[in-house]
């Protein structure tokens, strides 16, 4: 998937997220290291951090996906694979 395909008016959009993995967006948040108002409050979601968390999210699965085949699987890499060489910490743990 594309990064615009994330996106609402030039900014990561939580639910679109949400929505690609099929999950719920205080998901995403506690996935990206964020709080659960990160993705409820439309300031927080502006907010400079949760963009940059968010497009790191993004940019990561986006990497692998060709890997696995779907964004879906991708992401499920992306919270549950530990990573030779990173202590076996997962690359969500690593954006956290």
């Amino acid at each position: 998937m594309g990064l615009a395909q994330y996106a609402d008016d030039g900014l990561f959009a939580p639910k679109k997220i949400a929505d690609a993995f099929r999950t719920t967006s205080e998901e995403i948040a506690r996935t990206a290291g964020l709080g659960k108002d990160a993705v409820q409050r439309r300031e927080r979601v502006r907010s400079d951090k949760t963009q940059r968390r968010l497009r790191e999210l993004v940019e990561i699965v986006n990497k692998v996906e060709p890997r696995f085949g779907s964004a879906l699987m991708a992401y499920a890499w992306y919270r549950s694979e530990p990573l030779p060489g990173f202590s076996g910490r997962t690359a969500m743990q690593l954006v956290r």
